[in-house]
């Protein structure tokens, strides 16, 4: 599968102004063997020639998540750095800013009694097509804590058994959005009464469409059960892969700043955002690429 900046985004640059130097080398430094790299040399605000980009589609297809650092850049500029990898995807059940319903506001404070994220997981896995991949913007971080955890499904695929391989290969689970979503906003001021939730069917183990490499696709907060399994079972083997998922093994853990930027395939990737700052504010915008059916 071959990725090309789209022709709109091209005119658009041109109209804006030169683009960066295609022969300037973007710095790419892997945190952990098996998931997470920091870019610097790259700013996500300014245009991104054929080269720029693929050396950031290579290293997200590579490391899983990348990090960037002081980054200053408007709602527009991070949907365009968005559009660059697929369509935006509009959550099911969080509304956007006015005029931006591809973007969800992560805004936690002294009033806030929840917050999302707070358990393994990966975006949506409700749709029939979840997200390829996420990029959240820090503007406004704690002094300590609020950092996020990323783990790698590849590895964690990878480190099991090879019957059990086997036996996971066969299977399905059930994901639902009325288990994860109904209520849950309601902190924001969100009545969720007349919404209807997706719920659908995705493998255990899916297969990336680009890498070809296998990863466990099952969270806590969206998959309800294992199809074809007693109730007892299902819980039971749900539970083993929950509490094997989060080995710190597998994990890489980011520590926020203003400015901050962390984008995650949301294909191979389960993510944790730990509240332990309360009441102090954490503050930022997520933009969402939309994604395929999982095979």
């Amino acid at each position: 599968m071959s990725f090309t900046l789209n022709s709109r985004f091209l005119r658009n640059v041109m109209r804006r102004g030169k683009m960066p130097d295609s022969n300037s080398q973007i710095s790419i430094d892997p945190l952990t063997p098996h998931i997470g790299a920091e870019v610097s040399n790259f700013q996500i605000a300014e245009p991104m020639d054929q080269s720029r980009f693929g050396q950031i589609h290579a290293a997200l297809m590579t490391h899983q998540v990348l990090f960037f650092r002081n980054q200053e850049m408007t709602l527009d500029q991070q949907k365009d750095f968005a559009r660059q990898f697929g369509e935006l995807h509009i959550h099911p059940g969080i509304p956007g800013p006015e005029g931006h319903p591809e973007v969800i506001a992560i805004h936690t404070d002294e009033n806030s009694t929840r917050i999302a994220g707070e358990d393994w997981h990966t975006d949506v896995s409700c749709d029939a097509a979840p997200p390829l991949g996420s990029i959240l913007h820090m503007h406004t971080v704690p002094k300590t804590g609020g950092d996020t955890l990323f783990a790698s499904m590849y590895a964690a695929y990878e480190a099991l058994s090879e019957p059990m391989q086997t036996m996971l290969g066969g299977l399905t689970a059930r994901h639902s959005g009325e288990m994860a979503y109904r209520g849950r906003y309601a902190y924001r001021g969100v009545d969720d009464a007349d919404l209807v939730y997706p719920n659908n069917d995705h493998p255990v183990v899916r297969t990336h469409p680009v890498t070809k490499r296998k990863s466990l696709y099952v969270n806590r907060i969206f998959t309800e059960a294992i199809n074809g399994l007693t109730p007892t079972e299902s819980d039971a083997l749900l539970q083993f892969l929950y509490l094997h998922i989060s080995k710190p093994e597998f994990q890489v853990r980011f520590r926020w700043q203003p400015g901050s930027v962390a984008f995650w395939d949301n294909r191979a990737v389960q993510h944790y955002a730990i509240w332990d700052y309360f009441p102090q504010t954490r503050s930022g915008y997520r933009v969402t690429v939309a994604g395929d059916p999982p095979y």
